[in-house]
């Protein structure tokens, strides 16, 4: 018996069906659910046939099918094969559209710290809303399971709960109906204290289970969040208008972080945190306040700008505490509201020929030029006020 594309068309329904509703998938709601235009009877004969090869099993007599650890084997693979075929194709467009943002951001950094005389930094967008596609618990002996967590984007993570207490196939697929039926097409910001409560009530004994999957799910999210980064700065040398920031010691020091960027991928860090925790808006460090220990010295002005659809970056202001804290805020304001805009416009933009590649990085040349960004054109030297 082969697995042919009739079958695979099924079996991927079911999967796709039971990941939403975390319910047993009868031949009725696939009649419904493909494009195949089979009777009941024909799908209920391949479900046999699937059956049969391990890729569904039947819970109990009267239910429809599940996947199986084959099943969802399967399922995972074509995912990372289809992934694959996708990247090459998509490599092309993918290097022009990364080069072409990095340029603009270089280019706002540049022009925030001409409009300011301090130092100036900018994230590069990242997606923050990566969505759980599923979840997978297999039992590999009375008290280990193997877990699988895949995230938005083809993500698949696994690795083995040892638990403190046996447990049993019936206790694992309840297990897995739970956690499928309750975190699928959530992202992490979606997955509240109230919500993790009540799966662990219902997980009951075995709520550790729960526990050690929404970890699981929360470091996957911000590890690939955090490993594709990129920070720009500009106005380094602005610190020496300042003559508390201009000591020698100090101004290395806070040069060498604003050179070290994975320092300031955790102050980045540090600010979306604030967020997740309902401090929106512009946001102000002074001294201690900030979690770098060689920034003690000054004060750092964030904001976050938004793309839509997920994608959202941040951009700070760093100076002496005795900074113009109202133009400092000001113009940050101004700057994101313009990267809401620019980027927004910018990105949805395809090119056209050979001679479009140039464009974007000579647009933003001309915005800074011609007085476009908010603010262009009036940075004057403040000699250190």
């Amino acid at each position: 018996m082969e697995m042919d594309g009739r079958k695979r068309k099924i079996l991927d329904a079911i999967i796709r069906n039971y990941l939403e509703t975390g319910e047993p998938v009868g031949s009725r709601t696939i009649s419904r659910y493909t494009d195949l235009h089979l009777s009941s009877a024909t799908i209920r004969n391949e479900m046999s046939d699937l059956e049969e090869m391990g890729f569904i099993v039947q819970p109990h007599t009267s239910a429809g099918r599940i996947p199986t650890d084959k099943g969802y084997r399967l399922y995972v693979n074509s995912i990372v094969e289809t992934k694959m075929q996708k990247t090459e194709a998509m490599t092309s467009l993918m290097i022009y559209r990364t080069n072409r943002l990095e340029e603009m951001l270089k280019q706002v950094v540049r022009l925030l710290a001409s409009m300011t005389n301090y130092t100036t930094m900018i994230s590069a967008p990242s997606y923050r809303g990566s969505k759980v596609k599923f979840i997978q618990l297999s039992r590999l002996g009375p008290r280990q399971l193997l877990n699988v967590v895949v995230i938005e984007g083809n993500i698949v993570r696994s690795h083995i709960i040892d638990l403190v207490t046996d447990i049993d196939e019936e206790t694992v697929y309840r297990l897995n109906m739970l956690l499928n039926s309750k975190l699928s097409g959530l992202t992490l910001m979606d997955i509240n204290l109230g919500l993790i409560s009540s799966m662990k009530e219902e997980a009951g004994s075995h709520a550790e289970v729960v526990s050690d999957v929404l970890d699981t799910i929360a470091d996957v999210i911000r590890a690939e969040t955090d490993e594709k980064m990129q920070i720009y700065t500009s106005g380094a040398d602005n610190i020496f208008r300042y003559p508390e920031l201009a000591d020698s010691t100090k101004a290395r020091k806070l040069i060498s972080t604003l050179e070290e960027k994975s320092v300031l991928v955790d102050f980045v860090k540090e600010t979306r945190e604030r967020e997740s925790q309902g401090e929106t808006g512009i946001q102000v460090y002074i001294g201690d306040e900030g979690p770098v220990e060689d920034m003690k010295d000054c004060s750092v002005v964030t904001a976050s700008y938004d793309l839509g659809d997920g994608l959202t970056g941040t951009i700070g202001i760093i100076g002496p505490k005795r900074m113009d804290y109202e133009k400092a805020m000001r113009n940050l304001k101004e700057m994101k509201k313009s990267l809401d805009n620019l980027f927004g416009g910018a990105s949805a933009r395809e090119p056209t020929g050979p001679g479009d590649r140039d464009a974007p990085a000579n647009a933003g040349a001309a915005a800074g030029a011609n007085g476009a960004w908010p603010g262009a054109g009036s940075g004057k030297p403040e000699d250190g006020k």
